[in-house]
């Protein structure tokens, strides 16, 4: 074969090699294409765990016990021993009135009493003589025709007459004594005393005040002086609905005054209101806080480290998983490769993590990074993230 032959030969297998040579870059190049087209997304497990957190609450310190002192009756101070901070003892003193028309009402009830007893005492006598003449008739009427069975008769009655009218002396006897003891006890209502160990908060009277019950209006009335129990306290708190569940008395909670910002307190749950009130969403707790340093004072507002727990495990995610948009509140759960938009609602944050209630299940593999971007139905490559990211708080 000539030269001239063979050269189509050889323009042909040039032409070939060179359409082989540009066909390898295309054919990379739609492998990237379709790799790019399937992105990784690094997902996290859904846990399950019982909430355990501490959350800030403001309260108020309250007296355990607080008693408005007003007098019994209408009298003139006489003197007062005690002002406001004055610390005392339960029975102490704290001042003394004078009523000058209650040494007359004494001086009168005496007078019923003698009076009484002096009317019961000659009705007793009447009775016994009485008694004594129907004695000697009965006795006589034992002979025939000696007494007639009429005066008999009357001297029964008149038995009887006295009787009842020494029972009625008596009754008379006792209420006057009534009266009088009853006018010597509000007579001692003139000293007016602690009614309990504490110290006087308030005082609104001095010597020469005159002073009386609080009967029409005790809201509006101002009494002499306040005292409070400052060696125990109430701590009351009032608590969201949401923070309501898994409270037990005899837990100990912490807190924080103001007044010692350096300082930590603590108090025990002793009284649960059970009750919600449906003007402010909270539950009235009480705690008891010892006191016995007096270093708190009732009026202050401490910020509480309430213990928020939950009875039964919840579904955590890390708080990156949860997107939101204007429609929903969701994350994205990766299923066979496949994205799907879960609808959740969010609870309280754990650390890095956070409560989800939604159609989740322990061991789901959900987007650590939840966005509106990926698409549900969207094919994906999952990778684990790093197992600080899908590690919650210990």
């Amino acid at each position: 074969m000539t030269r001239l032959q063979i050269l189509p030969f050889l323009l042909l297998a040039a032409a070939c090699l060179c359409a082989s040579c540009t066909s390898n870059p295309n054919s990379a190049a739609k492998v990237q294409a379709s790799a790019a087209a399937t992105p990784t997304v690094e997902v996290s497990k859904v846990v399950s765990r019982k909430l355990s957190i501490t959350t800030r609450l403001p309260g108020e310190l309250q007296a355990y016990e607080a008693v408005a002192i007003f007098p019994k009756v209408t009298a003139y101070v006489d003197s007062i021993a005690v002002d406001r901070g004055t610390r005392v003892r339960s029975g102490q003193i704290m001042a003394r009135l004078v009523a000058p028309e209650l040494p007359a009402q004494r001086a009168e009830a005496q007078s019923k009493v003698q009076a009484a007893e002096a009317q019961r005492a000659e009705a007793e006598a009447k009775l016994a003589s009485d008694q004594s003449t129907f004695d000697r008739l009965k006795s006589a009427s034992a002979t025939p025709g000696v007494v007639a069975g009429n005066d008999l008769e009357v001297a029964q009655r008149a038995v009887d007459a006295d009787r009842a009218k020494v029972e009625a002396m008596r009754g008379g006897t006792e209420a006057a004594k009534s009266a009088l003891k009853s006018i010597t006890e509000i007579e001692s209502y003139l000293e007016v005393r602690a009614p309990f160990d504490g110290v006087v908060t308030e005082r609104n009277v001095h010597p020469g005040s005159l002073v009386g019950p609080a009967t029409s209006n005790p809201a509006a009335a101002v009494p002499m002086v306040r005292v409070e129990r400052f060696r125990k306290l109430r701590l009351v708190i009032p608590v969201p609905e949401k923070y309501a569940a898994g409270m037990n008395t005899g837990t100990k909670v912490d807190f924080t005054v103001p007044a010692f910002p350096s300082g930590t307190f603590s108090g025990t749950l002793a009284r649960i209101a059970h009750a919600v009130d449906v003007k402010t969403r909270t539950m009235p707790v009480e705690l008891d806080v010892e006191n016995t340093d007096g270093r708190l004072s009732s009026g202050m507002f401490p910020e509480v480290l309430w213990p928020v727990r939950r009875r039964e495990p919840t579904l955590f995610v890390p708080i990156s998983a949860v997107a939101r948009t204007t429609e929903a509140t969701f994350v994205i759960r990766v299923r066979d490769g496949s994205t799907e938009w879960v609808n959740v609602q969010t609870g309280e944050q754990d650390g890095k993590s956070i409560e989800v209630f939604g159609n989740l299940h322990e061991g789901d593999e959900v987007a650590a990074r939840g966005t509106d971007e990926l698409r549900s139905g969207t094919r994906v490559n999952a990778q684990f993230a790093a197992p600080e990211q899908q590690r919650g708080p210990k």
